[in-house]
């Protein structure tokens, strides 16, 4: 069986869509690089390290909400949906919108690593890939496996160009146009 790639999907964005639709609560899909996925629904920990940067965002920046499991259209075409951790961007800004926005006006996108297996995939190959094509200045990724944050900015003809990574504990600059420092020292609770 050949494998599904954006220029061959398994499906059309539509039927994704429609089929996202009428899925459970529970069970939290995505179309990327042509592929129908799951997303593991977040445990307590990853919630929490949500909630710690929400705060860290909310200070910092008054003027940008951090929006939790909101859906992009991403990748080249906008063919790809991914529903972030959270997306960054002014108040207001999804005022009206659907279930899947266009990322245009999206600062940051942030993922928080699953226990799952796809997260490898999912988190560090596919959303670099479909959210420096979608244009998204900054991809934040809050890894757990290896207690990192990875900083993905200045996308450039659908590519990430800068991606250092820094160790919990450290403080780590998000690039304009986000502009925001955060201390990292509160993740080391979260290590495993």
């Amino acid at each position: 069986m050949t494998p599904s790639t954006e220029e061959s999907p398994q499906m059309s964005v539509e039927d994704f869509e429609e089929i996202e639709h009428h899925a459970p609560e529970t069970v939290r899909l995505e179309f990327i690089n042509g592929r129908l996925e799951v997303k593991a629904v977040p445990d307590g920990s990853r919630g929490e390290i949500f909630m710690w940067l929400l705060r860290q965002c909310m200070q910092h920046r008054p003027d940008l909400n951090l929006m939790p499991e909101r859906g992009l259209k991403v990748e080249a075409y906008r063919k790809g949906r991914a529903r972030t951790d959270g997306s960054l961007a002014p108040v207001g800004h999804f005022r009206g919108h659907g279930e899947w926005s266009d990322p245009e006006g999206v600062l940051m996108a942030v993922e928080i690593t699953s226990r799952d297996n796809d997260t490898n995939q999912r988190d560090r190959i596919d959303k670099p890939i479909g959210y420096g094509e979608a244009d998204i200045p900054v991809y934040l990724l809050i890894d757990r496996d290896d207690n990192t944050l990875t900083v993905f900015s200045d996308p450039k003809d659908g590519r990430y160009q800068q991606a250092p990574s820094y160790p919990w504990g450290a403080a780590v600059q998000l690039p304009a146009p986000v502009g925001i420092t955060l201390e990292t020292e509160e993740l080391k609770d979260y290590a495993d």
